[in-house]
């Protein structure tokens, strides 16, 4: 009876062994893809850097922004809502390390809604005065030639928007390390079998890349102003137009802070509650991407050696992606890096797979100190009103 109890667990661990094989699979091949570079003419850009509190290396990752090899003219505008933010520091560093570049700090309270991160935007969309726009979040760290190859993608016909994969880089400690291996561990292949099967259409907020018509025809960042997942919404705006969202073989780098276990669930927790939000099918049915735990269940079911192997396949098929991802051509990853996330596969999987469970439960997340409650089809309220 113990092993009937234990067979469901068990498959699907073996199941979900076998998914993350392929996935790893996947990301080599996409190690060895290509993007164009260049477009048929040079278009003017804007990058759009909201900000907020202070990060370990907050200037550098903002500086590989700034150091773009691009034909044509970029500016970027970093936006704030109070001037004592400590964002502001280092957008003033970056002005001093280059004073040639169109930087502009915008500084502006106004709420639009309960997504502060889009408010922002909005407020930074104000100032922005070129026909590409780039969106991307402040801790990421991006190659010389980003610019050029996001606009070779969207100069592709029927391109609407570009959006781009990212890995994880720990900048302050175990726990932002542990937070980048899940990353490259759990999200870098759970996207790539998403794009693969096209069961799930990611629009990231790693960067999206779009024409200002284009944004302007989906009804501005206005839209998503009580949107938990604003960057997924955004890209499915742009898919109801016609127009596709591509993610692009360039990876960038996502420079992850947390100090804490406390920072790491607050974090996670708002992660898993986002996908749960947008899709509740697919995330329930993305527990087969848990195959340790699920072998673990299975053991506890009375598996025995059949538990056993299933377990020793999911740590081999786990730490498959993880060099798989280590093979990626990625700027700002530190020498020595790839192992690490193999060390820290066994708490990785466990932490993934309990936040993968409490998301069913949670009502409210932590945005960087500000409570969200969570409503219906991704729509969330801010601290005033819960």
């Amino acid at each position: 009876m113990s092993m009937v109890v234990a067979s469901l667990p068990l498959l699907l661990s073996l199941i979900g062994s076998a998914l993350l094989s392929w996935a790893a699979w996947l990301i080599r091949r996409r190690a060895a893809a290509v993007d164009p570079h260049g477009a048929r003419d040079v278009p003017t850009v804007s990058l759009l850097k909201p900000l907020h509190g202070a990060e370990p290396l907050l200037a550098d990752n903002l500086a590989t922004a700034v150091a773009q090899n691009y034909p044509g003219r970029i500016e970027m505008l970093c936006g704030v809502a109070r001037a004592d933010d400590p964002a502001v520091a280092a957008v003033e560093s970056l002005r001093a390390s280059f004073p040639a570049a169109e930087l502009r700090l915008i500084v502006n309270s106004r709420r639009w809604g309960a997504n502060a991160k889009v408010s922002n935007l909005i407020n930074i969309m104000a100032e922005a005065r070129h026909d590409v726009l780039v969106l991307a979040d402040s801790d990421m760290v991006v190659p010389p030639d980003y610019v050029a190859r996001l606009v070779g993608v969207l100069d592709q016909p029927g391109t609407g928007a570009v959006s781009c994969l990212y890995v994880g880089r720990g900048d302050a400690g175990y726990w932002s390390r542990l937070v980048a291996a899940g990353i490259d561990t759990h999200f870098v292949p759970a996207t790539m079998i998403a794009l693969a099967t096209g069961l799930g259409k990611p629009s990231m907020g790693s960067t999206i890349a779009l024409r200002r018509d284009t944004l302007a025809e989906i009804g501005g960042f206005i839209r998503f102003a009580d949107t938990l997942a604003d960057d997924y919404a955004l890209g499915e705006a742009v898919r109801a137009t016609g127009r596709t969202v591509v993610v692009p073989a360039m990876v960038l780098t996502h420079a992850c802070a947390e100090t804490s276990l406390t920072h790491v669930v607050r974090q996670e927790l708002r992660w898993n509650a986002t996908i749960l939000g947008i899709d509740p099918a697919g995330y329930t049915g993305s527990i087969i991407l848990h195959p340790l735990p699920l072998a673990l269940i299975g053991w506890a079911a009375g598996g025995g050696m059949l538990a056993a192997g299933a377990t020793v396949l999911a740590l081999a098929a786990r730490a498959s992606v993880a060099l798989a991802t280590a093979r990626l051509d990625v700027a700002g990853r530190p020498a020595g890096y790839r192992f690490a996330p193999i060390l820290l596969i066994p708490m990785r999987d466990l932490l993934s797979f309990a936040m993968f469970v409490v998301a069913f439960v949670a009502r409210s997340v932590d945005w960087r100190g500000a409570g969200i409650k969570l409503g219906r089809k991704g729509r969330i309220s801010g601290p005033e009103d819960i």
